[in-house]
């Protein structure tokens, strides 16, 4: 039985989270037109993040922490981390196109996707009630945004889609975090084996739509002003952070609830 204490604290350490990086990653890529690239550079930067942070933990407590063997690594995390990292590539390209509403009204259709997977996974028992509310707050969310939305086709699509992964990516990450078997209960050794899958997943499509376009960029690369050069770095590595806070923040939530609970949370944040 989970603490509604923890989980009112985890759900708000989500909210703010979601919120900040929302609209950074809205303005960031106004800036810097190559989502992916960013998204891409997110994932390192966790990873290191991660990487320190379980470091010190083995350290400060003198115990070892989880590594999965290849077998049992490939097996449990590339569906969650895939998913995951093609989830978030398409919410931030989608921000080329299209507004924070339509992008938060498009994208809380999550929850239908993620009642589809979980009851296909055995997570939420099939009740018809279930599926009146998920439609319910759906629709009434779309009627909330749609007057304030200018209309994208592309951004539609991209946002739909990253939808869509998000109901695979949430489901099997709850399989994981909630699996005994598995070891990777904690939110900071589920992240360090997550996203080398992610990184793997959107590294190809990084190089193949923006590697040219990045290298040739006058703002970073080919950039005559240092001061300039440090300051968009510490823009992105700014985003960074926010998107690690909001990753531990979501697998808390999803680890102590369910995947269901963070895509209801989410929707009450977008309509608060």
């Amino acid at each position: 039985m989970p603490n509604p204490l923890k989980t009112l604290c985890t759900v708000f350490m989500f909210y703010c989270f979601s919120i900040c990086l929302t609209f950074f990653n809205s303005r960031c890529i106004k800036v810097f037109p190559y989502p992916l690239s960013i998204t891409l550079l997110h994932m390192i930067i966790k990873f290191l993040l991660s990487w320190f942070v379980r470091c010190s933990l083995s350290w400060l407590y003198n115990c070892p922490r989880i590594e999965l063997p290849w077998a049992k690594y490939v097996r449990v995390v590339a569906v969650s981390g895939i998913s995951s990292a093609l989830d978030i590539g398409c919410s931030n390209w989608s921000f080329e196109f299209i507004t924070v509403s339509l992008y938060t009204m498009t994208k809380s259709t999550s929850v239908i996707f993620i009642v589809m997977f979980s009851v296909l996974l055995k997570q939420e028992k099939k009740q018809p009630s279930l599926a009146i509310i998920v439609v319910l707050i759906t629709c009434g969310l779309f009627m909330f945004s749609y007057e304030s939305t200018q209309f994208n086709y592309i951004g539609f699509l991209l946002v739909l889609a990253a939808s869509f992964l998000s109901g695979i990516r949430w489901s099997f990450t709850q399989l994981v975090l909630q699996g005994q078997c598995y070891g990777l209960s904690h939110p900071i050794d589920f992240m360090f084996h997550s996203q080398p899958w992610m990184a793997l997943a959107i590294l190809p499509l990084s190089l193949y739509i923006e590697g040219f376009e990045l290298i040739t960029a006058k703002n970073l690369f080919r950039t005559d002003a240092f001061d300039q050069l440090i300051g968009d770095l510490v823009q992105l590595g700014t985003g960074a952070l926010l998107a690690f806070g909001l990753e531990i923040s979501e697998y808390l939530v999803v680890g102590a609830t369910s995947s269901l609970t963070l895509s209801v949370a989410g929707i009450f944040k977008v309509s608060s």
